[in-house]
């Protein structure tokens, strides 16, 4: 058996012939590595599609094949592939297998591509095969499929498969195997004449066989009775226009196990249609247990009946029509018997069905997105979304939950799926008559906000979010809860513009606002008091911003309970950083460290909050002297986040930034430097070339020229740099007093000491009235002055200094801490940038 080894289903004891098709199967896909060409133009290597209409069998011979040659694989993964989100969640079941985050830490899309990546490196197994079944469109899953030494085999009915990969044509069996599956189903119940007949009406399809062999196993309805029913009810079933691929026999052959069971339970056939709504992924049973609101009499009857309910599903699960997992009690139904189901209803039953799945849905979860616990319960409801059709839904309660998934997968990590499904509801809803009034829709408007600036698509996102703001004030005033939503969410737009100042502005008005219509405990005013703290730090204003991160912090964790959920850890968090930012590092760690664990116990190691708490932990480890633990976490939340979001999100670039910074304190200057480069780079692209986190970032490739003796490089960067954030955010911000004292250590290696001493001076009176006279980086800022005037000659004026700067420094951090030493060894101290959480 390979080591990993899922998903895989059970082998059929009934299969039979077929020999001549594994053997070529085998010696087609041999030793060749998978390579998905996913423009069409040439097959694929390794990637093989099993291709005919629905129900010969391809899926049977896929796991034949799976079991028959096993031993040559160290994995074999079963990923149903019916719809990309199906796929998207079984390679992300994957991830533990292959030593990597779950989906539950990191979202389901972040664990598929992580998986991909694996796979495709062959690490740690290269031997791998994966088997998607069911594929339909190649365009839907050329992402998916992993480039590298495995194997891939595919099920389809997708003729577009050709001359994407190579392509297996499967058709029905030969007679001579249909009769010798019909005996050995029910040996003892049909004769070789009536499986030839019986074989005959079927058109030797396997699922159609198969299902026929169930009925009579389980009735023990006789061939001729079978074929009587089949022949009364073939007419009025052809007229009906099949799904593409559906055979005539097989549909007939569904409409009799169906009628058979509705003379024997018509409760158990209903609950059957109402499963052909939902999707072909597990359904979970809570899912079943709720009756309110539905419309249809009999399906309210069976789901209000606990004895019912149970009767109906094991009729159901008797005659093969669908498959209940005896551990979790999930109920599944085959795509195909779906298809056909829904086929044989009028539009108003199906319309009514349609509307009952929905509203079970929507029931489905008796907590909120934003209660971690209940994350489970929407993770197993997120794969019928789509196939249920629930975004179409017109009732207010289906669009609230639908609300509700977006904002769960938004807070979990699945941004792309979030994102998906928001577009959808919005191109709905903005087309409906007086949906711009619609407060469901200014909602959907902010999420689609929210996601945006989560991918770093800020111009997008302040669009979308000031359009809701406004229109939210001409429909609702300034004071509805719509319209301080959307004023939160362009606060956000604009920290992550680099309007720190407007930010604050409008966000002052909006807590004034949330106060005075929500009181100064509801989480939505705390939410808005934690976006002022993060305005009040951007702009430097640390003392207000620590006493606004408290209160936001200790108002979101009273009302969470003890639990930690994402705003509580972004609370806490904010509390440590603005407190680092106000000098006290050693604070600021403890409290960081006791942060990161919870996050990591609660959210998991992978969630964004905790790599974000990690990354400000990192900072304060360096600000405090433990060069090396900062390095190394500083590693392990860059990698993660690289893995996870990909290079250009703001999360990654923020990592990426706090490594190269830990990089030159720990004097690995070159992959310091070439990172620090790498990432200015990207900030101008992501952010702009003016934004003050682009021009910050920029400083600290100066700061790494002059370490690297390229001095001047370094002052004409730092020039540059201190220019454009004077202009931006003026020169008594604390971004432009750190290239500040850069420039005036540029100024002193170029022997420039009247300009170094007079830059230090000015800029130390600045960073003073910032920041107090014993901020840490006041004192840095000092001893920098002390030395350039020392060396100009000034020696009483650098004693004036020397007094009492050296001991404040010692105060504020400790006599042994690296900073201290390299002050009183007379060695100008740096003054790097990371980026704040906006």
């Amino acid at each position: 058996m390979p080591e990993v080894w899922g998903g895989i289903p059970g082998r059929n004891r009934n299969f039979t012939g077929r020999v001549e098709l594994l053997q070529l199967l085998r010696a087609r896909i041999g030793d060749a590595a998978t390579a998905v060409v996913p423009s069409g133009d040439a097959e694929a290597e390794g990637a093989h599609a099993l291709q005919g209409m629905g129900g010969v069998g391809k899926t049977q011979l896929a796991i034949e094949y799976v079991w028959q040659y096993r031993s040559e694989y160290e994995l074999v993964w079963w990923i149903p592939a019916d719809q990309p989100t199906s796929a998207v969640k079984a390679l992300a079941d994957l991830a533990p297998s292959l030593n990597l985050p779950p989906p539950s830490v990191s979202g389901h899309d972040e664990a598929a591509k992580a998986v991909l990546a694996a796979l495709s490196r062959g690490e740690p197994y290269a031997r791998w095969l994966l088997v998607f079944d069911n594929a339909n469109d190649p365009k839907d899953l050329k992402d998916l499929i992993p480039v590298g030494p495995g194997h891939v085999i595919l099920t389809t009915r997708n003729y577009n498969w050709r001359g994407v990969v190579e392509t297996l044509e499967i058709n029905v069996f030969r007679r001579e195997e249909s009769v010798e599956f019909l005996l050995r189903r029910v040996p003892a119940a049909i004769s070789t004449g009536d499986a030839d007949r019986l074989a005959e009406e079927l058109g030797d399809l396997p699922l159609a066989l198969e299902q026929a062999a169930a009925l009579k196993a389980e009735t023990g309805i006789s061939v001729d009775e079978y074929l009587r029913l089949l022949g009364e009810r073939a007419d009025e079933l052809l007229d009906q226009t099949p799904a593409a691929g559906y055979p005539k026999s097989m549909s007939a052959t569904c409409s009799v196990s169906v009628t058979t069971l509705e003379s024997r339970l018509p409760e158990a056939v209903e609950l059957l249609r109402c499963l052909a709504f939902f999707g072909p992924d597990p359904i979970p049973p809570d899912v079943l247990r709720r009756s309110a609101g539905l419309a249809r009499p009999l399906l309210r009857e069976v789901l209000s009946d606990p004895i019912m309910l149970t009767r109906a599903v094991s009729e159901l699960n008797r005659f093969a029509l669908v498959k209940v997992n005896p551990q979790g009690r999930t109920i599944q139904i085959h795509r195909l018997v779906q298809a056909l189901l829904r086929e044989q209803l009028s539009a108003e039953d199906q319309a009514s069905l349609r509307h009952d799945v929905h509203v079970l849905l929507s029931k489905s979860v008796p907590g909120g997105p934003d209660e971690v616990r209940q994350w489970p319960r929407f993770a197993a409801l997120v794969p019928h979304l789509e196939p249920a059709r629930v975004t179409e839904s017109i009732e207010h309660d289906v669009r609230v939950f639908v609300l509700d998934v977006v904002r769960y997968l938004y807070q979990s990590g699945g941004r792309q799926t979030a994102q998906a499904i928001v577009e959808d509801l919005l191109r709905r809803w903005e087309d409906e008559p007086g949906g711009q009034n619609d407060r469901l829709l200014l909602t959907a408007q902010t999420r689609r906000g929210d996601i945006l600036r989560e991918l770093g698509d800020y111009a997008l996102a302040a669009e979308t979010d000031r359009a809701a703001h406004d229109r939210a004030k001409e429909i609702f005033g300034n004071d509805d809860a719509a319209t301080l939503s959307a004023a939160r969410a362009l606060g956000g737009d604009l920290r992550a513009l680099g309007d720190f100042a407007a930010a604050a502005e409008l966000d002052e008005e909006s807590r004034a606002r949330h106060v005075q219509a929500f009181g100064e405990d509801d989480p939505r005013t705390l939410r808005s008091i934690n976006n002022l703290a993060l305005d009040y730090g951007l702009i430097g204003r640390y003392g207000a911003a620590r006493e606004l991160h408290k209160r936001a912090f200790i108002g979101q964790r009273d009302a969470a309970a003890g639990d930690i959920n994402w705003e509580v850890l972004g609370s806490w968090n904010g509390l440590a950083r603005v407190i680092r930012q106000h000098g006290e590092y050693r604070t600021a760690r403890d409290i960081g460290e006791e942060a990161l664990e919870r996050g990591r116990q609660e959210l998991g190691a992978e969630h964004p909050w905790t790599l974000r708490t990690g990354r400000d932990l990192s900072i304060a480890l360096r600000r405090t002297g433990a060069w090396q633990q900062a390095l190394d976490m500083a590693q392990d939340v860059y990698q993660r986040c690289k893995r996870l979001f990909g290079l250009n999100n703001p999360d990654t670039l923020a990592a990426a930034t706090c490594l190269a910074n830990a990089e030159r304190t720990v004097g690995h200057i070159d992959e310091a430097f070439d990172r620090a480069q790498d990432v200015a780079r990207r900030y101008s692209l992501v952010y702009g070339p003016a934004h003050p986190f682009t021009l910050a970032c920029e400083g600290n490739v100066a700061l790494l020229h002059r370490v690297q003796n390229a001095v001047e490089k370094a002052r004409e960067l730092d020039e540059k740099c201190l220019a454009g954030l004077k202009a931006k955010v003026g020169q008594d911000h604390h971004y432009s007093l750190n290239v500040a004292i850069n420039l005036a250590s540029d100024l002193a290696a170029l022997h420039e000491l009247d300009r170094a001493c007079a830059l230090g001076e000015e800029t130390l009176e600045r960073v003073r009235g910032a920041l107090g006279d014993k901020h840490p980086v006041a004192l840095g800022c000092a001893a920098n002055l002390i030395i350039d005037l020392r060396a100009l000659g000034a020696e009483d004026k650098a004693a004036a200094f020397a007094a009492v700067t050296l001991s404040n420094y010692e105060q504020a951090l400790f006599p042994e801490h690296p900073d201290v030493k390299t002050a009183r060894a007379g060695r100008h101290l740096d003054f790097d940038f990371d980026p704040p959480l906006i």
